[in-house]
C-alpha cells in the first residue's frame, strides 16, 4: 500500500485523503462531495471513488437506499491517520473566521463556538518584511512600541524565527540596540524601513536552540477521582506528562498553563496541575 500511495499524484492523493476523512468523521461520501470540494466532473469523481475502492476495498460499501458510499465495518485508514487535532483545528479556524465553511472538509458541522480572543493588529506588510528578512538573513529597521518607553523608537533587528505564545505572534530576533536576542511582538512593529545584511543567525540564539522539559502532574491536593480526570485532560500516563518547550518560549508556556505562580496561589480545583521540576528548571536558567 505504501508503494502505491507514494506513486500517486498529489491531487489524486489529496482527494483520496478527503474520501477517507469523510468516511471516518461523517460515515459516508459520494460523488457530489468530491465534485463540490474539488470542482470535478462526474466522471472524475466516479474514477476517484473507484480508485479508492480498488486500493481499500473493505473501507466503504455502497448503500443503495441512501445512494451513497458508507464506512465499511472493517474500515482501516490507509491514506489519512485520523487526527482529532486536525478536526478541531478546522472548527477553530471556522470560529475565528480564518476558513470559509466551503473550504472545510467536515460535511456536517456540529454547533461550535470559541471563547473570544482579541484581534491582534499585525500589519500584513510588516509581516511580509519580517518573513522576508528571515528568509534572506537580513536585518531590518523597525519602529517599535515597547512598554518601557512612552514613544515608539527606531531600532535594527535581525529576525530569524516566528513564534506564537498562544495569544500573540512574535518574531525572535537579535536586537542591535540591546545586543541580545529578544522577542518582538509583531503587532507593536509600527513601521519598517531600512534593510541590510546580517551576521546574526539562529545558531547563536542559545535560548531558541535549547529545549527544556516540563513535567506536569495533577495538583496533589485534588481527590483521586479529580486527579484521574485531570490526567485524562492532559493525556498523562502514570500520573504525569512531559512537555518539551524552547527555552525562549518557556515564560509564555508557563503562563498559558497557569504554572507561572506557586500552586498555593489558587485553589487546587482552579490550579489543577503542578510543575514537578520547577526547581530544576529555575536552577538551570540562573
Amino acid at each position: 500500500m505504501d508503494n502505491g500511495k507514494s506513486e500517486l499524484r498529489w491531487g489524486v492523493a489529496q482527494r483520496l485523503e478527503f474520501i477517507e476523512f469523510r468516511l471516518f468523521w461523517d460515515g459516508h461520501v459520494n460523488r457530489s462531495d468530491l465534485m463540490e470540494q474539488f470542482g470535478l466532473s462526474v466522471n472524475q469523481a466516479s474514477a476517484d471513488l473507484n480508485r479508492y475502492i480498488g486500493l481499500a476495498p473493505d473501507n466503504m460499501v455502497y448503500d443503495k437506499s441512501a445512494r451513497t458510499y458508507v464506512r465499511g465495518p472493517d474500515y482501516a485508514a490507509q491514506f489519512l491517520k485520523p487526527d482529532a487535532s486536525r478536526y478541531l483545528a478546522q472548527l477553530r479556524s471556522l470560529a475565528d473566521g480564518l476558513m470559509d465553511s466551503d473550504d472545510a472538509w467536515i460535511a456536517e458541522l456540529p454547533a461550535y463556538d470559541a471563547a473570544p480572543t482579541p484581534a491582534r493588529g499585525v500589519n500584513p506588510v510588516t509581516l511580509r518584511s519580517v518573513v522576508g528578512a528571515i528568509r534572506r538573513a537580513e536585518a531590518i529597521e523597525v519602529k517599535y512600541q515597547s512598554l518601557s518607553r512612552p514613544e515608539p523608537s527606531w531600532r535594527w533587528i535581525a529576525p530569524h524565527a516566528i513564534g506564537f505564545d498562544g495569544f500573540r505572534w512574535h518574531t525572535r530576533a537579535f536586537c542591535k540596540t540591546d545586543e541580545a536576542f529578544k522577542d518582538f511582538l509583531l503587532s507593536r512593529i509600527i513601521k519598517t524601513r531600512g534593510v541590510e545584511a546580517s551576521g546574526a543567525t539562529d545558531a547563536a540564539d542559545a535560548d531558541w536552540q535549547e529545549h527544556v522539559t516540563l513535567e506536569i502532574a495533577p495538583h496533589p491536593e485534588l481527590s483521586e477521582t479529580q486527579k484521574k480526570v485531570i490526567a485524562l485532560d492532559y493525556g498523562m500516563r502514570g500520573g504525569r506528562v512531559k512537555i518539551k518547550v524552547r527555552r525562549a518560549l518557556l515564560y509564555y508556556a508557563l503562563k498559558r498553563l497557569g504554572l507561572d505562580t506557586e500552586p498555593s496561589a489558587r485553589r487546587p480545583q482552579d490550579q489543577q496541575i503542578v510543575l514537578l521540576n520547577r526547581e530544576a528548571i529555575n536552577a538551570d536558567h540562573r
